[in-house]
């Protein structure tokens, strides 16, 4: 009785399990058969991968907003370093780099930041490349996996220099610290004529003057535009030209080897302190033997039909047995024909002003087109007033004064490759990548 009871009870049960999942099955077909407010149920099985991928795309959009601000400090930081990668060490422009770029990059998304720098040479100058890293923390996307998304840019930049320049007025604000008057002609061979005043009539080409040269460049302004003809232009509101020669001295002198030195026919002379200054007389001629002459007080004169020649010889006008600071007085139709040493102490340099003399001593240097001083005329606190010189391909010739004026007709090229001179001309920082 009890076993056919249980088997009654066991038959039942398997009935009502039979008749749940039937009623399961109607239902779920019911389900999908209903078309009432069927969105929302298809829309909450949709959403998952939907919320995914807007997820995914505030992340991406928070690492590409700080992978922007790293790449515009890297430029910036890569420009910065480009212009002083010759002036530090490697070990300081790695320093100098991180914490310019960090001043420059604070973005709290980004962890674990880390900068590279790296300098290389290149055409006419150098390049500087700046790495940086880090790492932005995901708010949605580490349900899929990925806790942080990792960001870096590069950055390259280039500094180079043409190194074309052959005039450069050094005073920083005078006005008319270069200068061409009356009806001179300058010619500037494939070279350019640099100013470092920040006056408003830096530069002023008067009357019928005319200066043509490869390019012209000053800190101020100028005056007499129409007047200048140029090959890459006419810039003005630059950065001031460094002095090429500033780091140069020529060596300590004693005694007085002559004074009042006077020649008034053919002669050859050796180096040496001459005080009193150098008279060369109309028709004379003086032959110099390489090395430094140091004119001690007193004037270097040259009368017109003088001659003056010589081979790897610097000129130094200076003061210190005499009182006074040597000036040059160089009148027309004197003829010069001077190159300055290779190597040395005074390379490329044929006449070398003393910096402690008072500004805006005079020099003039007025031959005219039989006066040819090779390699650098650098008379850094002189008043230079210039005519000579032609615009021959071999020649080489620069003038660095506190002022330059020019007189009469000028011709300057910068053919100084076996020279020794020393180029200068705007250093460009540019961004290359």
């Amino acid at each position: 009785m009890n076993f056919v009871k249980a088997k009654r009870r066991t038959i039942a049960s398997v009935g009502r399990q039979q008749t749940d999942i039937g009623a399961n099955i109607v239902l779920l077909i019911r389900f999908l058969q209903n078309r009432e407010a069927s969105v929302a149920p298809m829309l909450a099985l949709a959403a998952l991968p939907l919320f995914a991928s807007v997820g995914a795309s505030i992340d991406f959009g928070r690492a590409a907003s700080a992978r922007a601000a790293m790449q515009a400090a890297a430029d910036a930081t890569a420009l910065l370093m480009a212009k002083d990668a010759k002036v530090v060490d490697d070990s300081q422009m790695a320093t100098n780099a991180t914490n310019y770029f960090n001043a420059n990059f604070q973005n709290s998304e980004v962890g674990s930041l880390q900068t590279t720098v790296a300098t290389s040479s290149a055409s006419s100058g150098y390049s500087v490349n700046i790495g940086a890293s880090g790492v932005v923390t995901t708010r949605f996307m580490g349900v899929m996996g990925f806790s942080t998304l990792h960001v870096s840019v590069q950055s390259n930049a280039l500094s180079t220099m043409d190194g074309l320049g052959c005039i450069l007025s050094l005073n920083p604000h005078a006005s008319s610290a270069a200068a061409g008057q009356g009806s001179t002609n300058v010619v500037l061979s494939g070279c350019s004529l640099y100013d470092n005043s920040d006056n408003s009539t830096a530069l002023t080409v008067g009357g019928s003057a005319a200066i043509t040269a490869y390019s012209v460049g000053v800190v101020g302004n100028l005056t007499g535009r129409s007047n200048i003809t140029t090959t890459q232009g006419i810039m003005t509101g630059m950065g001031a030209i460094p002095d090429p020669y500033a780091t140069m001295s020529f060596p300590a002198f004693s005694a007085c080897t002559q004074q009042n030195f006077n020649a008034k026919d053919t002669v050859t002379i050796d180096p040496g302190v001459y005080c009193g200054g150098m008279k060369i007389n109309a028709g004379a001629s003086v032959t110099l033997n390489p090395g430094i002459y140091y004119l001690d007080g007193g004037d270097l004169t040259m009368n017109g039909g003088a001659t003056l020649t010589g081979t790897g010889v610097t000129l130094v006008f200076t003061s210190q047995n005499k009182s006074g600071y040597a000036t040059a007085s160089i009148n027309g139709n004197a003829t010069i024909n001077l190159t300055p040493p290779k190597t040395g102490p005074t390379a490329g340099i044929v006449v070398f002003g003393d910096r402690r003399m008072p500004e805006g001593t005079a020099y003039t240097f007025n031959g005219g087109a039989t006066q040819y001083l090779g390699g650098a005329i650098y008379l850094p606190r002189g008043a230079v007033s210039f005519s000579g010189g032609v615009s021959s391909s071999s020649n080489c010739t620069q003038l660095i004064g506190n002022t330059v004026t020019f007189t009469g007709n000028s011709g300057f090229s910068l053919n100084c490759n076996n020279y020794g001179t020393k180029p200068f001309s705007p250093r460009v920082v540019k961004l290359t990548s």
